[in-house]
């Protein structure tokens, strides 16, 4: 019967959440029974991460190696000053689990690469992008590929920001937004070297979360086929259309040649 799988303790903390018709306690339960993998719990991961774990996904699992600096502070925002230095993962955990209890969080202290994507991704449902180079998304996308996975894909530059959802009963792939290369020199700089307004990511990384929770409770329209850009300097939104290439489902193994995270 629907409610039994949600304790009294949930159903009063999810409540608000539950009185919408299109999530209700089905949906509810749909998210305490999901498990969703972020790589990289940076300006993108964090709020990814806290509105999860905030709204009850069951069992939320971080992969992230780097430590935290000072610089990461204007816009990381599960870190503060006393945490320079330390891993991020470690941090981000002990956040979110005082955020919220209920939830289950796993780490993975690491970086996620060809070697080991495939054994980390294939016990979640979803798996987020939040990454900031194209090769990382290329081993998260030939993944969720092989393995039959969402991904659900978010990038930042200054003021503009981009989501998406990848691989998504049989939707586009991340390659069919953006071909490989043939060379490991690519023209899109990172935010760490171009800048990024603190605020972009928060909005982005909001956005992101919206699409995993559509994908777990069925509610909404899901980002597929479709990639979001905004700029929040010139306060504009717009939706483009990316094609579904066949081929690019038709990956059988991972390539050694990018790490992620």
């Amino acid at each position: 019967m629907a409610g039994e799988i949600l304790t009294q303790r949930e159903l009063r903390r999810y409540s608000k959440q539950i009185m919408i018709p299109e999530i209700g306690t089905a949906g509810q339960e749909k998210l305490k029974k999901s498990k969703v993998l972020v790589v990289g719990a940076g300006g993108l991961g964090c709020p990814v991460l806290q509105y999860l774990v905030a709204a009850g996904v069951g069992k939320v699992a971080i992969a992230e190696y780097d430590m935290v600096s000072e610089t990461n502070l204007q816009r990381q925002i599960l870190y503060g000053s006393d945490d320079v230095g330390k891993l991020k993962s470690i941090i981000a955990k002990n956040r979110l689990d005082h955020l919220n209890s209920l939830v289950e969080t796993e780490i993975f202290n690491l970086r996620l690469d060809a070697s080991n994507a495939l054994r980390i991704i294939k016990d979640f449902d979803i798996v987020v992008d939040a990454t900031d180079n194209p090769g990382s998304r290329y081993i998260i996308n030939d993944a969720c590929v092989i393995l039959n996975k969402p991904m659900v894909h978010g990038a930042i530059y200054k003021f503009e920001g981009q989501v998406s959802v990848f691989n998504f009963e049989g939707g586009p792939t991340f390659r069919c937004c953006n071909p490989a290369v043939n060379n490991k020199e690519f023209l899109n700089p990172s935010p760490a070297e171009v800048g990024v307004t603190g605020v972009l990511p928060g909005i982005t990384g909001t956005f992101m979360a919206n699409e995993v929770i559509k994908i777990i409770t069925g509610s909404g329209k899901v980002l597929s086929g479709k990639m979001l850009l905004f700029n929040i300097a010139e306060n504009s939104f717009r939706l483009i259309h990316v094609n579904n290439i066949p081929g690019n489902h038709n990956i059988t193994g991972m390539t050694a040649n990018q790490p992620a995270g």
